[in-house]
């Protein structure tokens, strides 16, 4: 019998298991009755044949199981989208919030969820920074590569001008698997709650729900809103930290490893410079893999598709 201790022990496959060892246990039996009594042998041969196809049959279905397990802990499909204004004042807020509009449009034309977590606007209704959730099959797979800072070239409409004007964005994609290789520690967690608000300054809730984390260690920042409960906001946020923890040890592990581990398409660190869209060419670029597109509307209207599938060949 091949060792299905694994198999147990996930509660995936526990059924499939057991029926596996019963199966087996069924067989031995029949072996047993067969060498005693010759006369059974035949029928002990056809009995032994049915659960042998059917072992087989559990053996595939827990495999295929185990291989999924696999695929969604490598690409899980559920991340946190973090968009955030760089350089350029106001510019880069309105470019921010363009930004995170995109990628909403884009997880409604996959099918995928798109919820706020938190989000921060400026005075012209740009997006200083905000934190997305987003969940659906192959979220993490084809957005990974979205990571890094945005750049978009273009002439305001406040210019009179007629300069042009650069401005930066930048994206993290922050995977949120379901077996959290961080453990954090309490004692490292400072916890404030305060009321969350909404457009305007006002308060959308009497009671505080929002909740905010900042762990001391790394002086990482996180903030949730979205939820009217603030024990749900609370194991939100802790979530995001763990997922940004993960990032963080990855991106600290991906930069002690030597030259020739670093992949075509860069370190996916959220420092590097990825992508520019130039609204006057009417052309986005990546500067990773040195393509380019047209139709920046069609683009910001959510249809990544092109951009997406050049990354995963």
């Amino acid at each position: 019998m091949f060792d299905i201790a694994s198999y147990i022990n996930n509660p995936k496959t526990t059924y499939f298991a057991r029926e596996y060892e019963r199966l087996f246990k069924a067989c031995e039996d029949i072996r047993h009755l067969a060498e005693k009594d010759p006369a059974f042998l035949e029928l002990a041969r056809e009995e032994q044949k049915k659960n042998e196809e059917q072992m087989a049959a559990l053996v595939a279905q827990m495999e295929s199981i185990l291989a999924a397990q696999k695929e969604e802990e490598q690409y899980p499909s559920h991340v946190i989208l973090e968009v955030r204004a760089g350089a350029g004042g106001e510019e880069a807020a309105l470019f921010a919030a363009q930004l995170a509009l995109m990628y909403e449009r884009y997880a409604a034309r996959s099918g995928w969820s798109f919820k706020k977590v938190d989000e921060s606007k400026s005075d012209l209704g740009g997006l200083k920074e905000g934190a997305f959730e987003l969940e659906g099959k192959d979220v993490y797979k084809k957005l990974r590569y979205e990571t890094g800072v945005h750049r978009i070239q273009r002439v305001p409409a406040t210019e009179k001008s007629g300069r042009i004007h650069t401005s930066t964005a930048s994206v993290a994609v922050l995977p949120v698997r379901e077996k959290v290789k961080i453990e954090i520690n309490p004692a490292d967690v400072e916890v404030a709650f305060s009321r969350a608000g909404g457009p305007g300054g006002q308060n959308v809730n009497k009671v505080e729900t929002a909740v905010r984390l900042l762990h001391k260690p790394t002086g990482i920042v996180v903030r949730s809103t979205s939820e009217r409960n603030q024990q749900k906001n609370r194991e939100k946020a802790f979530s995001i930290l763990a997922a940004k923890l993960e990032q963080e040890a990855e991106e600290k592990e991906s930069r002690t490893l030597s030259k020739e581990r670093k992949e075509q398409i860069g370190t996916g660190e959220r420092s590097e410079k990825i992508r520019t869209y130039n609204i006057l060419q009417d052309r986005i670029t990546d500067h990773r893999i040195k393509k380019s597109w047209h139709n920046i509307e069609r683009i910001f209207a959510g249809e990544l598709e092109p951009v997406i599938e050049a990354f995963s060949g």
